[in-house]
């Protein structure tokens, strides 16, 4: 009776985790794969590629969002990773890939108005068909990927190692991963668990 309790329990955990699991797992780019391109329209309204962007060495690419707390507490640190890098050819490229009905917070207009608010320096794009979060596998916000010029996937994973305090954070992945980039080296941690809001994709 006590085994037949236990194979009840464990089988309604495993459903139960399946249950949410995000629409794209098992897909997306693994480190060492070359990413596809995209055309995306910003909040300026205009279509944004990552083969347009001029003297780019390569791209951190971060899917985020309005609404989202951990998309919130990053967001000033995108800012930074933008700042620094872009002269340095690395610019941050904004992909807001939920689904408007899901969580209308982050429509298209909305993202204008933050971005306006916020002054983002950056490229902040709507993926409203969701297609390139799922060919990246993307699936919180904020989840980042740093490509080399030849889009070759380099590092995957969250920003650093603090969601709450960046005062604080020990490990800032994104930058060491692009800094690696710039030297010429190999990076050194290539992927760790992104940490955020699950992407809201459409029913």
């Amino acid at each position: 009776m006590k085994k037949a309790t236990a194979l009840l329990l464990l089988f309604s955990m495993a459903f139960a985790a399946m249950s949410f699991l995000p629409a794209n797992t098992g897909g997306g780019y693994k480190v060492g794969d070359t990413a596809q391109d995209f055309s995306l329209v910003n909040v300026k309204g205009k279509q944004v590629s990552l083969a347009g962007i001029k003297n780019a060495k390569g791209y951190i690419v971060v899917f985020t969002c309005n609404h989202c707390p951990y998309a919130k507490a990053y967001e000033q640190r995108i800012i930074e990773l933008h700042k620094k890098y872009a002269p340095l050819g690395f610019p941050v490229v904004a992909i807001n890939s939920n689904d408007k009905d899901v969580q209308p917070q982050d429509s298209y207009d909305n993202m204008k108005k933050l971005a306006k608010k916020k002054k983002y320096p950056f490229n902040y794009v709507y993926d409203e068909t969701q297609e390139i979060a799922r060919a990246y596998g993307a699936t919180r916000t904020p989840h980042v990927y740093v490509l080399d010029k030849d889009r070759v996937v380099r590092y995957i994973g969250a920003i650093d190692d603090n969601s709450e305090d960046p005062a604080t954070a020990k490990e800032h992945y994104v930058a060491s991963a692009v800094d690696a980039l710039l030297a010429g080296k190999d990076v050194a941690t290539k992927e760790t668990k992104a940490i955020g809001c699950g992407i809201k994709w459409k029913k």
